[in-house]
């Protein structure tokens, strides 16, 4: 019988405004502007999730989706507590939130990142990592299994760089 480390881990792409908790080991990756991505993992289980959202927050439930950090940081811990994980063995890093000032006025990727650090601590999880800010865009990719992050700034996202890709990335 194979051991769950012996499980070659499954490939994500988590588009803006999802949440991906992986039953077993996985890679998901992102492209990350001004929106920012949670990667929660579990040091006891070896598993994690990561969240994707493009909005810091809503308080309008009828209105309340993943897209808004508030609601898609809360369910990604809720989604890893229902898979099993207890908080106190959960620890974060938080990615993004860049701001290219002549795309937009508003700095949201300042507060996308002030929204996850919020809910974090509200819940007592530690933040073992950042790469946020500045003005460049990333791609990212996170192994659940290592908890390990890799950060690719980017100075113009192509739309190759979006799933499905193209061939031209």
């Amino acid at each position: 019988m194979k051991q769950q480390s012996d499980i070659a881990p499954t490939d994500y792409f988590i588009e803006p405004g999802y949440i991906m908790v992986a039953a077993r080991p996985a890679i998901i990756s992102g492209v990350l502007g001004s929106c920012v991505a949670v990667c929660l993992h579990d040091r006891k289980r070896k598993a994690g999730g990561m969240n994707h959202f493009l909005y810091p927050f809503i308080d309008d439930k009828r209105k309340a989706t993943a897209v808004y950090g508030n609601v898609s940081t809360l369910a990604l811990i809720r989604m890893m507590v229902s898979d099993g994980s207890k908080p106190k063995h959960l620890e974060a890093q938080i990615i993004g939130g860049a701001h290219n000032p002549a795309v937009s006025p508003k700095n949201i990727g300042r507060e996308n990142v002030l929204m996850a650090r919020k809910v974090l601590i509200r819940h007592r999880i530690g933040v073992t990592s950042e790469d946020v800010g500045g003005e460049k865009g990333r791609k990212i990719v996170f192994n659940t299994r290592q908890n390990e992050v890799a950060v690719m700034k980017v100075e113009n996202l192509r739309a190759g760089d979006w799933y499905p890709y193209s061939e031209n990335r």
